[in-house]
């Protein structure tokens, strides 16, 4: 009983507010019908995933950067929204009841088909690459839960047209569009709406595999690993650096003296690029990934461990054509090779670090060697002829 008097005390106070003269600004139809349903419900999270399939369109099937960033691009396709709801605001289409007319519901209709048509037309042309981390699977959840929106927004408003005196229908309708634009719409466009690739796979509650690094995540042979039967290798300070940091375990040392100078970057892009070298060229999507990922990382102006190149090689990497060409990175590479030559190498032959790296490569040969000496086969002490043998089964005559 007192749960239905309070069922009927909320309708009451919900239709009493639907009635009440507006005296502050949340209380208007525009802020909520307008404005937090089109440019900041509804339109902003649509263009969310419409930025991320542009980026995806222009990254796997053009094998490009995309000439617009995303953060020029999505104020770009929310402008038409933008400008609807000043139009509306100032042309005053609303009555009392927050009811538009047929000549204004029609545009507003069209402007969310559109968009849901653009959505489905760039999701269309990715559609047949294989995608690593489920980007494509997020963008026709999203075409769903918007056409079903939409569907329900049409419903909801010829229910208020037809029935505009039963008043626990205005209620309940204005209850499912809150839900439909806003609060359903964002649960699943919250995922990964902004960014169009994935870099930390862990993201997601539901998988429960972590990696650390993208090589891991793109499921690339040994990356990251370090094999404790590999044979120690015997480092010379006068071969090249290049060929010394072809090794793992060496490359590891010179990386951690590197990040206690504060200038590891060089050393952890040249592990990214010999990653990327792992993957085959005939898979252009895991290398399109890889090196997406280092470019982010890397190359763009302002990233986590910006690396110090050129401006020709930094633009060469931004303006290619084909993001997954084996010598996408050589030139870059090159460049911090004799950068850490002049700056890490000789400090680091006369470090802590050298010498923990020689004790460690020492003590792991003599247990290979000891290994190896227990493996070895070894001649019978003594051998069994004859009638000493219990098995032997001839009888002597």
């Amino acid at each position: 009983m007192v749960n239905i008097k309070s069922t009927a005390c909320f309708m009451q106070m919900s239709v009493n507010f639907l009635k009440f003269e507006k005296r502050h600004w949340w209380q208007s139809c525009y802020a909520w019908a307008v404005w937090i349903e089109a440019p900041l419900g509804f339109g902003l999270l649509l263009s969310c995933r419409i930025s991320q399939a542009f980026q995806l369109y222009y990254i796997f099937v053009k094998r490009c950067l995309p000439p617009i960033r995303s953060y020029i691009f999505l104020p770009l396709i929310l402008l038409p929204w933008i400008a609807g709801a000043a139009l509306m605001h100032v042309k005053k289409p609303l009555n009392d009841r927050c009811h538009m007319g047929t000549q204004w519901i029609i545009p507003v209709v069209s402007l969310h088909a559109i968009y849901v048509a653009i959505l489905v037309g760039f999701t269309g042309a990715i559609r047949h690459i294989e995608f690593r981390f489920d980007e494509l699977r997020d963008l026709w959840q999203g075409i769903l839960v918007s056409a079903s929106s939409i569907g329900v927004w049409v419903a909801a408003y010829i229910l208020n047209e037809i029935h505009d005196d039963i008043s626990w229908l205005q209620v309940v309708s204005r209850f499912a569009l809150l839900v439909t634009a806003s609060i359903l719409v964002l649960s699943f466009f919250s995922i990964s709406s902004s960014q169009p690739l994935l870099s930390q796979i862990s993201l997601r509650k539901r998988e429960p595999l972590a990696f650390e690094t993208m090589g891991q995540a793109l499921g690339i042979p040994n990356s990251g690993l370090l094999l404790p039967r590999e044979p120690a290798p015997v480092i010379d300070p006068n071969e090249p650096l290049d060929k010394l940091l072809m090794n793992k375990r060496f490359r590891q040392s010179f990386m951690s003296f590197a990040d206690s100078c504060l200038a590891g970057e060089s050393v952890h892009f040249y592990e990214e690029v010999h990653e990327l070298g792992k993957i085959p060229v005939d898979d252009p999507v895991r290398r399109i990934y890889m090196a997406r990922h280092i470019i982010d990382k890397y190359i763009t102006a302002g990233a986590t461990m910006e690396v110090n190149i050129s401006h020709r090689s930094r633009q060469a990497i931004l303006t290619t054509s084909n993001l997954a060409q084996p010598n996408l990175f050589n030139d870059a590479l090159n460049e911090l090779i004799q950068l850490m030559k002049m700056n890490l190498a000789n400090d680091y032959w006369s470090s802590t670090y050298f010498m923990k790296f020689k004790e460690e490569a020492s003590m792991r040969s003599h247990e290979l060697q000891q290994m190896t000496s227990w493996n070895s086969p070894t001649p019978r002490l003594s051998s069994v002829h004859g009638v000493d043998d219990p098995f032997h089964q001839e009888q002597e005559p």
